[in-house]
């Protein structure tokens, strides 16, 4: 897989960073082959992957494009929250679009609420035999190439007046394991595809990085959609039901960072090999050895952060949660880093717009940013710590 992605990207990275699209046949084939959601089981056309396996080959398409790794991110989030929220037979209706080559894209986001989820005003209401979204998203990440969207908001009904049987009794098997109906308005996602009238998507022009993931901010006037697009995780909390389907994400750009600083430790041991200054090459200058030293320790760091996060995964520990917070900060953190140390060793030769040292300058800022900030993720981990050893 890590060869075929090699081969399809090359050395367009940079001119679709700079035109700041990515061609969507490209991803449809990706997707055609289940490479964008390859976790998912074989049995809906994915590829089955465990989380260290998919976390290696995330890792190598972000040394290669972090706009392609992000709709990457994307497409997993939205096959992720499938899986864990759809009822069987919801699985079985969009998990196979998901590997056949349509594209998706997930919203959380709005422009009062980012890592506030409670501050949401995206709304959900039963109209007769569907549901009605209004509200907006932003920063939709891959929502400009998208066929389908998976957006979460709040719903105007409780659980139980949704989901009562004909006898008035709640009907079994609508909900995720262990979900306990609350009072008031109940968190929920609903797939909603991107052509149905009221959806506007506004493509965001020059974002600072991964200028081609197609993120687009989203505009929901009384968008109508099927019963059976509200998935099963109606009952959750919204902030449960959020960080769950987030937990994809996080995992994903960790590996995506590891990737990134691989990229860059071989652009800046490949210059500093070749460039002379002062009659000796760049790399025996003891400066700029430290740097290339600095650099491999922050791969390896995130490298091995993001391992223990997989394994966590695939063996079902319940350090997951934590552990894949912990992977996502250590390597956004030595990601934005290691990318401004690449570019001081390759100087002016990295100052280009479009060079792969540049693109990971600015896309390892967004790496800090996306699937909870620097700061949510420290605040997480100390109540991690506080939780556990006051």
């Amino acid at each position: 897989m890590s060869a075929l992605l090699t081969d399809l990207i090359a050395d367009d990275a940079d001119a679709w960073d700079r035109a700041g699209l990515l061609p969507v046949d490209l991803l449809r084939k990706l997707g055609a082959d289940g490479l964008l959601c390859a976790q998912v089981s074989a049995a809906y056309g994915g590829r089955d992957l465990t989380s260290a396996d998919n976390g290696e080959f995330t890792a190598h398409v972000g040394s290669l494009c972090s706009s392609v790794r992000s709709v990457m991110t994307s497409q997993g989030m939205a096959a992720w929250t499938i899986e864990r929220f759809g009822t069987p037979e919801q699985q079985a209706a969009f998990l196979p679009q998901l590997t056949g080559g349509a594209l998706a894209a997930t919203g959380f986001s709005e422009r009062g609420a980012g890592s506030d989820l409670s501050a949401m005003t995206t709304r959900i209401r039963r109209d007769g035999d569907g549901f009605v979204l209004d509200g907006h998203k932003a920063w939709v990440t891959a929502a400009h190439y998208a066929d389908q969207l998976v957006l979460f908001g709040t719903l105007e009904e409780s659980y139980e007046d949704l989901y009562e049987d004909a006898d008035g009794q709640p009907e079994p098997g609508v909900a995720a394991p262990g979900a306990q109906a609350a009072p008031g308005a109940q968190a929920a996602a609903v797939v909603v595809p991107a052509a149905t009238p009221g959806v506007t998507i506004e493509r965001i022009l020059d974002p600072l990085g991964c200028r081609a993931a197609g993120h687009a901010n989203i505009t929901l006037d009384g968008v109508r959609v099927p019963a059976e697009n509200l998935l099963g995780g109606v009952g959750l909390p919204l902030p449960l039901l959020v960080t769950t389907a987030l937990a994809y994400g996080r995992m994903s750009v960790a590996w995506g960072c590891a990737g990134i600083l691989r990229g860059c430790l071989t652009a800046a041991a490949q210059h500093a090999s070749v460039r002379r200054q002062f009659g000796v090459p760049l790399a025996e200058h003891q400066l700029v050895a430290r740097h290339l030293a600095e650099l491999y320790v922050a791969e390896q760091t995130a490298t091995r952060a993001c391992e223990h996060a997989s394994r966590c995964w695939d063996d079902g520990s319940p350090d997951q949660v934590t552990a894949t917070v912990l992977a996502k900060h250590v390597s956004a953190g030595h990601a934005a880093r290691g990318a401004a140390t690449a570019v001081q060793v390759l100087a002016s030769a990295g100052a280009q717009d479009g060079h792969v040292v540049a693109r990971a300058y600015r896309d390892t800022k967004l790496m800090e940013l996306i699937e909870g900030s620097n700061e949510m993720c420290q605040l997480m981990l100390a109540r991690h710590v506080l939780a556990t050893t006051a």
